[in-house]
């Protein structure tokens, strides 16, 4: 017999080893919908991992953390598999989630462009309709990473990934750059509703130098949001001149630069969209000065 320990600490018993999947089922329907992934004794998991023996074990959805970041990477899975139909030819390197969406790094000999997304774009929908299986391969002896099996292609990557791409269904490709080697970023969303409240334009804008902020930035710009304030975050590997330039130029009203000073100290440089410049503020000083009634200051 196998005992399975729910989060709200409610026992479950089963008289055979399950996957996570199985177990949400069990559970009810709309959790096994809404299911990406399982977290198995704190480890998370592919919803097609077998439970074997007893665990503390719950499932993960696209509402928290974790599960939307699993989606965004398998987004990214999905982008390069697209990518690779319509350019046969190039060098898949590397994909991931990224902020608030994703990338894939990758080598083509020649260079795209914003015009070159729409097709891609259109094929990743194509995929998402096809309901391609996204699976882990076992791995030999001396494989070290993982691989996960989409379609009649294999990728190495990081897991876990949501187990199908029909929940791939609410997202966008934004940006390309780069030159020998280039870069597609997007975002992704659990729902269409999510994604376009996330396109309407952001009060403020947080922008790294370089990618050992990436963290820090990212957690500044969770705080805002929990603040009321909509804040979009911008992590791209690009120059911090071209960044600052091409959001000032879409008027953002506020843009929030983090580098290594700014990092350490726990502060965040503040600078309108016209140059004007209002120096380093900590968090809670950011939040009242953008959004003062809703920090409590």
């Amino acid at each position: 017999m196998i005992h399975i320990t729910l989060p709200d600490g409610s026992l479950r018993e089963y008289d055979q080893p399950l996957s996570v999947y199985e177990l949400a089922a069990s559970i009810g329907f709309a959790l096994a919908k809404a299911a990406v992934a399982g977290r198995v004794d704190g480890v998370l998991v592919d919803c097609g991992f077998v439970i074997q023996g007893d665990a503390r074990v719950s499932i993960v959805t696209p509402q928290e953390p974790d599960g939307l970041e699993i989606l965004r990477r398998s987004c990214a899975l999905m982008l390069a598999m697209a990518v690779k139909q319509l350019h046969p030819s190039v060098l898949l390197l590397k994909g991931s989630a990224l902020g608030d969406g994703f990338f894939y790094e990758f080598a083509l000999q020649r260079t795209l462009t914003l015009a070159d997304l729409i097709p891609i774009e259109v094929r990743m929908r194509m995929l998402a309709a096809t309901n391609h299986s996204i699976r882990q391969r076992p791995l030999s002896a001396t494989e070290q990473h993982s691989v996960y099996c989409m379609g009649d292609s294999e990728y190495l990557s990081k897991g876990p990934h949501v187990p199908a791409t029909k929940v791939l269904q609410a997202f966008v490709l934004d940006h390309v750059g780069g030159t020998s080697l280039q870069r597609i970023y997007g975002t992704c969303w659990p729902s269409q509703e999510e994604l376009e409240r996330w396109r309407t334009p952001p009060q403020v804008m947080l922008v790294n130098i370089d990618e050992r902020q990436i963290a820090f930035t990212q957690s500044v710009t969770e705080q805002l949001r929990r603040s009321g304030i909509h804040a979009h975050v911008d992590l791209r590997n690009e120059k911090i001149a071209h960044k600052i330039r091409v959001h000032s130029e879409r008027s953002v009203p506020y843009l929030l630069v983090v580098g290594e000073k700014e990092k350490h100290g726990g502060f965040v440089s503040v600078r309108s969209c016209s140059g004007e410049d209002f120096g380093r503020m900590k968090i809670d000083q950011v939040c009242g000065f953008l959004h003062p009634k809703d920090c409590g200051v």
